[in-house]
Parts: C-alpha cells; structure tokens; sequence
C-alpha cells in the first residue's frame, strides 16, 4: 500500500510539472516566439500560452519602447575639432518573430550599429553644424540607423544627442567670437539709428524753415524742459535785432581805430553779452 501511496505521487507530481511547463501567461505587450522541434511556428500571445513540454520552446519579446542611451563616443568634426557626444535611442521591436530569428541579440545589435552610426554621422559635420542644427542631424541618425535596423523587425522612433563637449580652449574661442558677434550687432544697431535720426531731424528742419515762429516755440519748448529738471542754468532765447545797434556802433568804432573790421564774434558785448555763430541768438551769462 505504501508503494502504491509513493508511485501515486510520483505521479502526480511529474503531471503538476509537465502542466506549469506547458503554460504560460504573457502580459499584453509581450508575444512569445514558438519553436516546435527547432523550427519557428509562430508568435503568440498575449494571454495564455500552451506549450508541449520537451517539443516546444518559447522566447519572450517585449513590444515596449526601449529607451537606449549611446556611451560617450569621441569624434572628430569635419573642421578638425575634438568632441565628446552622448546621445539617446528610442526603438521598439515591431516583429517578435524576426527580431529572434534574424539577429542574435537585437538590443545589443541596435546599441553597435547606433554607436557606429553616430561617430560616422557626426564626423561629416563641422562643429557649428554640430551645436546648432542638432534637429537635421537627429532626423540622419534616426534615418541611417533605421534603415539598418528594419530587417531585424526593429523600429527605430528617435534619436536624440544629448551633450557636447568640447575642449575648454575652444569654448573660450566660440566665447570669444559670440561677443564679437554682440557687439558687431550693436554698432550697426547704432549706426542705423543715427541715420535716422539725422533724417528726421533734417525732416524737422525743413519744416521749422517754412515758419520762423516755429522756432521760437521749440525755444519756450526746451525752456520748459530746462525747468522741469529743477536746474540752476537759464536759458533767454534774445533776438539779435535788439543788440544789432549795439553792433554796428562798436563796428564803427573798430574801423575808425585801426582802419580794418575784426569779426563780430570775437568782440565783447556790453553787459556780458556773447554773439555765436550765425543764425545763433545771442545767450545771456
């Protein structure tokens, strides 16, 4: 009776193992590739899976998106420059069934060819392409190593460059010239706003030429101004017809010393009055 009890449960035992051998349960974005005595049957899955124990053998493939980072890869830019690039890789496998049948490891193969791609692409690009059209060149490494990738049922989505680095005495010239660039920028900047300038206050003058009065407004106009800034210098716009006699008798005067006129600018008016130059009203010290 006790052998009987012992090969009962032998029995029972080895039937309890060739079930969970021939079960499986696979989440949904996992399928599982099925080989019946070593030849591909087909994908299966999600859901439960039945095997025969000893014929079949199953590989799991997730469909997930793997995000794959790419290790600092030393390039050399097309001008000569010395870069260090870490970048990042985004693909997720479209057919299980090709994905293990066509290539041993296809992470591995993806990480070989993505790190390969990169140093290739990079060199043929100058460093100012490298820093500033990043875009373009994602879009040429998801391109190349997509088209490498696609016969192993692997999906390249996106491939992005993370950092550069460059050496320290390059960085310094690119510092350099960015500020050349600023201040070049601002000179012109100025330059053009001169010229405006200049043609507007020409603009104002043609207009201030037609009507003397308008002239005698801008002078009340910045006398205004002048106050408003509570400043101790005042300015008295004083028409030259009310020193012209003045003028003349000092003129005269002049002429009759040393029989020859000096220029009207260079003499003294009484009460401390000055002349300026011509079309200048004279200003009060």
């Amino acid at each position: 009776m006790t052998t009987i009890l012992i090969a009962l449960s032998i029995v029972i035992l080895l039937l309890v193992t060739l079930v969970g051998m021939s079960i499986r349960v696979l989440r949904e974005y996992e399928r599982a590739v099925v080989f019946r005595l070593g030849r591909l049957i087909t994908s299966k899955g999600p859901g439960l899976v039945i095997l025969i124990p000893a014929v079949d053998r199953m590989e799991r493939v997730s469909l997930r998106t793997v995000t794959l980072k790419i290790p600092v890869q030393e390039v050399i830019t097309r001008d000569n420059v010395p870069a260090k690039v870490t970048a990042v890789t985004y693909f997720r496998v479209v057919d299980a069934d090709r994905a293990i049948v066509e290539v041993e490891d296809f992470l591995a193969a993806t990480s070989q060819i993505a790190q390969t791609t990169l140093r290739s692409i990079l060199g043929k690009a100058d460093l100012d392409a490298l820093l500033s059209e990043r875009e373009r060149l994602n879009e040429d490494l998801q391109k190349v190593i997509d088209q490498q990738t696609e016969p192993w049922g692997v999906k390249v989505t996106t491939v992005e460059i993370k950092d550069v680095e460059i050496p320290a005495n390059m960085q310094r010239a690119i510092a350099r010239q960015a500020e050349a660039e600023r201040e070049r920028r601002a000179k012109i900047i100025n330059a053009q706003a001169e010229f405006q300038a200049s043609a507007t206050l020409a603009d104002a003058a043609d207009v201030i030429s037609r009507n003397p009065t308008t002239l005698q407004l801008r002078y009340l106009q910045t006398l205004h101004a002048i106050g408003a800034e509570n400043n101790s210098t005042v300015v008295f716009p004083l028409p030259l017809d009310l020193v012209r006699p003045f003028l003349d008798s000092k003129n005269e005067g002049t002429r009759e010393e040393s029989g020859s006129a000096r220029p009207v600018a260079s003499e003294p008016l009484p009460n401390g009055l000055e002349i300026r130059p011509p079309f200048s009203p004279p200003i009060a010290r």
